[in-house]
Order: structure tokens, then sequence, then C-alpha cells
């Protein structure tokens, strides 16, 4: 971790701030962009840091905020959430939360998605998983999810056999990193953040 002088008090970066420092050095060389390129999209955008100020965010030594964070991923073309979790290669590869503890990635993306609470207590389960919708989203985009997914799962369309190639690929994978089946069914319901209905009570949780 890194320390930097913030006001008139020293900030620590923490692990998501390491996270996102690596993220935003990853992305700026996949799409393309010097440092002073991306400072004059910065500029543009109403977001003004120096090349030098670009350097110093991808180091750690400079705090990315709230605001700074969003127009990167605009600018970018990604969600917020692909700066502020790391890209693993597996779902199980552990991953630091600041103010969360360690969880495996896939349930950091999970939770970072929206689909999940971050933890949750098996007592508990139903209750935190409703409340964290309840209080994490607004109701008209589960409604629009549920929609969605009720028509979708009513077509009767056949596949084309380069879905079949991509669902084969996907259930092969997630086989490989959890040891396994994925029903391409729940796949669907697990992209669009449905609840998949008869949990192990018989009971859904929408």
């Amino acid at each position: 971790m890194s320390e930097q002088q913030y006001g008139r008090r020293a900030v620590e970066v923490g692990p998501t701030g390491m996270t996102v420092a690596g993220n935003l050095a990853r992305l700026r060389k996949v799409r393309g962009y010097s440092t002073r390129q991306l400072a004059a999209e910065m500029e543009r955008k109403g977001r003004p840091v120096s090349p030098s100020g670009i350097t110093r965010m991808e180091k750690g030594d400079r705090v990315v905020t709230a605001d700074d964070l969003v127009a990167l991923a605009a600018i970018f073309g990604v969600s917020p959430v692909s700066l502020l979790l790391p890209l693993t290669t597996s779902a199980d590869t552990p991953v630091e939360i600041t103010g969360g503890g360690t969880v495996d990635a896939l349930r950091a993306w999970e939770w970072g998605i929206g689909r999940l609470p971050l933890r949750t207590t098996p007592e508990h389960e139903r209750t935190q998983l409703a409340e964290h919708r309840l209080y994490g989203m607004p109701q008209w985009l589960l409604d629009h999810v549920g929609f969605v997914v009720k028509a979708r799962t009513s077509e009767k369309a056949q596949p084309t056999v380069e879905a079949q190639a991509v669902m084969q690929n996907l259930k092969d994978r997630y086989r490989e990193q959890t040891g396994k089946e994925l029903d391409p069914n729940d796949l669907l319901r697990l992209m669009l953040g449905a609840s998949m209905e008869g949990g192990a009570d018989g009971q859904g949780v929408d």
C-alpha cells in the first residue's frame, strides 16, 4: 500500500485502490492511449488530470476519486466495476475487498455486478439476498430483469450452432473452475441476475 497527502491528512491507498491502479494501466494500454492522450480525454470529459497524474494513479501514488473512476470507465468503454475488481484467470482466485475481507473472484464479481451480497450467513441467506436487491437496485430494474427472463425462457427458438459452441465452452470452463455442472437455463438466469425458482427449500427468492 502507498500513502499520499490528501488535503491535510495522509490517505492510504488500500487493496481496491491498488486494483484500480493496475486496471487503469492495463486498460489504458489495451485501448492504445498514451498518458498524454488519456489526460487529454479526461480534460474533454471535465476531469482534468495531467499525464504525470495518470502515471501516479497507475502507481497507486494518487487516489482515483469516484468521479475520475467513472470518467475513466466511460472513456475505456467498460463498467466502473471493471476498474474496481481484478481481471483474474480463474473463479477461485482470492480477491481482497476493502472493508470486506478476502473472497474468491467469482463471489467478488457477482457482488460487483449486483447479483449477490458479498457475504451471507446460512441461517439468514434468503433475507440477506432479498435486502441486497431491495436496497441495492431500483424496483424498475428488478421488474425489467424478471420480465426479460420470463420472455426469453418462454421462447422455443433453437440456439444457433455458434451459440451452442459458446454455451458448451462456458459449461466446460465452469466445470473446470468449480467442479460442478452448469445448466444452460441456469446460466441465462445467472447472467440476467434472476433468482432460481425452487431453491433448497423449494421456494424462489423473488
